[in-house]
């Protein structure tokens, strides 16, 4: 306990851009506790808060497995404790924590902003803003004991300008952009970094949804919108957080790091 390889918690783990994550950690020696609100096996039906449901605990429990060494926690971003309880399943099972990860969040939209109800808002604050809070109380103070600790929050394009019909979503992920970097204000001094990554239009469920937000037939509208006139892989995006966890990047905190073919200019 204590020592070898290197030790990272990731929420949202079970799919799309935290599985692709995952798989960026594993393959540069990380032990993983993955984590997702995804249901328990004896209620396989996933919850939804929005328009399209949530990974399930098969999806959780594959990812882990394709992993070298990793363990499965159901978390849910909401709760304190549940977020308390898998990094203290980092420091009971591997005696160490170097890296956090925040990459759980939803998207939900449709109506402008003055139309927006009041589940769509709070629940959106709960998960993409609140869920990457509570990681930050639940895992700095064991990253502080590290040689050289990595928190990385995943924000979107839409931390950084604002879209049209989803006023709630683009809120809570400028708020990640202003808690993260407050972080590395915070933690100046330390040998913690804090930054933030700003996927463009990924191939993933969310981006699915978006598309229904908008009212297209499909996702490949959204590839004209960038420079590269392309839908990215999650695992491109997963590439630049592995790069912020590692060792080359100590000298980036409090960075906004967009990953969007050129959405943002």
């Amino acid at each position: 306990p204590g020592t070898g390889r290197p030790v990272a918690v990731v929420t949202g783990a079970a799919r799309g851009l935290g599985a692709a994550v995952a798989a960026a950690l594993d393959e540069r020696g990380y032990r993983l506790v993955l984590t997702d609100i995804a249901t328990s096996a004896a209620a396989p039906a996933a919850p939804t808060d929005g328009g399209y449901p949530y990974a399930t605990w098969a999806d959780l429990v594959k990812v882990a497995a394709g992993c070298a060494d990793a363990v499965a926690v159901r978390a849910d971003v909401r709760v304190q404790a549940d977020l308390d309880a898998a990094v203290a399943t980092a420091l009971d099972r591997f005696g160490r924590l170097d890296a956090a990860i925040a990459v759980a969040g939803v998207i939900a939209g449709g109506p402008p902003v003055w139309e927006t109800d009041d589940q769509t808002w709070r629940m959106l604050q709960a998960i993409d803003l609140d869920g990457v809070f509570h990681l930050v109380r639940a895992a700095v103070p064991a990253l502080l004991a590290a040689p050289a600790g990595r928190f990385v929050a995943v924000s979107s394009a839409a931390g950084t300008r604002p879209l049209a019909r989803l006023a709630a979503y683009c809120a809570a992920k400028h708020g990640v952009v202003g808690l993260v970097r407050s972080l590395a204000a915070d933690l100046a001094g330390t040998a913690v970094t804090a930054n933030v990554v700003c996927p463009g239009s990924m191939d993933t469920t969310m981006l699915a949804e978006t598309a229904r937000v908008y009212d297209l037939d499909g996702v490949g509208e959204f590839a004209g919108h960038s420079f590269q006139r392309r839908i990215l892989d999650p695992t491109e995006v997963a590439e630049a957080v592995a790069w912020l966890c590692s060792p080359a990047a100590g000298a980036l905190t409090g960075a906004v790091v967009p990953v969007d073919a050129g959405f943002t200019g």
